[in-house]
């Protein structure tokens, strides 16, 4: 539980099941679980990782092992997307660049970490949508890292103002079904509100068609505010927010977190290819998880 305030340590207790007593226990029977897939190569078994999929789970340990499975799965299954999968990349590196996503200085009231997309960023002529994904995938996996954030979670908020139909036509189902289960099905982070603003109806037409897709717990979470930020700022104080979202702050700088990855050196050389997954489990700390990053 190192790295965690009293709060958080307490929030953990009540709102996780985080037991300090039964830890170990919990760890380890979530590890021990491994020998029943020997289909999938987990790349890193270590206390500290499978921590934050029990966390992402509530302590059920079930739960929490199946997530486990998920994530490693999910890469296995998508491995060119995690080829090359370090910020100097240069698809994800521009998409980084352009926002791809950015990362609020402010946490929220409830000390959750608010990334912001500004959908229209999107430069189709210099990279993908899948880099876009790789991107984020990237980007919560050094966010993640930090111990408080794993109790706490992200809000996310994307704005599509400007975004056009001819790239709304790019977002097909089985793209969006790749960020789903990236997203939802097979990342360890809590994500405690999706907020969509300004979107034109295409964007609202288009999340109908996804909507059976999400958990009910994910479609509860998302808020779809169109032009009234009112409501937004009635869940996201405007005090942390940019302009850009009637906020109190300067306009937001889309370079913010790219040069946080870049200047953090994440841009190890070590990828992860089909030979990795059939490798012994080892500590694969470079290949998956940024260098220890200064808060």
């Amino acid at each position: 539980q190192a790295g965690l305030s009293p709060e958080t340590l307490e929030k953990a207790r009540l709102e996780l099941n985080e037991n300090p007593d039964t830890l170990h226990q919990d760890i380890q029977e979530v590890r021990d679980m491994v020998i029943t897939r020997p289909d999938i190569g987990f790349l890193r078994t270590d206390d500290a990782f499978i921590l934050r999929f029990l966390r992402a789970r509530k302590f059920q340990h079930f739960e929490a092992f199946r997530l486990l499975a998920q994530y490693f799965e999910y890469r296995q299954q998508n491995l060119d997307m995690f080829k090359s999968f370090k910020a100097t990349d240069p698809g994800i590196k521009q998409a980084l660049k352009d926002g791809f996503p950015g990362g609020l200085a402010n946490l929220d009231h409830y000390g959750r970490k608010i990334l912001v997309l500004f959908a229209a960023n999107w430069d189709q002529s210099r990279y993908t949508l899948v880099d876009i994904l790789r991107a984020i995938l990237l980007s919560l996996e050094a966010m993640i890292e930090d111990p408080e954030l794993q109790v706490n979670g992200f809000v996310l908020i994307i704005d599509w103002s400007n975004f056009t139909f001819k790239q709304a036509s790019k977002l097909t189902p089985s793209m969006l079904r790749l960020a789903i289960e990236g997203l939802q099905d097979s990342f360890p982070a809590r994500f405690g509100g999706i907020h969509f603003v300004n979107q034109p109806w295409y964007i609202h037409a288009l999340y109908t068609v996804i909507r059976p897709f999400l958990k009910e717990k994910t479609r509860k979470r998302i808020f779809l505010h169109g032009n009234n930020l009112n409501s937004l700022h009635q869940l996201i104080h405007p005090e942390i927010l940019p302009s850009e979202f009637g906020g109190m702050l300067p306009p937001y700088d889309m370079g913010t977190w790219a040069r946080t990855l870049l200047d953090h050196e994440y841009d190890d050389d070590s990828e992860c290819n089909a030979d990795s997954y059939n490798a012994p489990a080892k500590d694969l700390e470079k290949e998956l998880s940024p260098k220890s990053m200064k808060r």
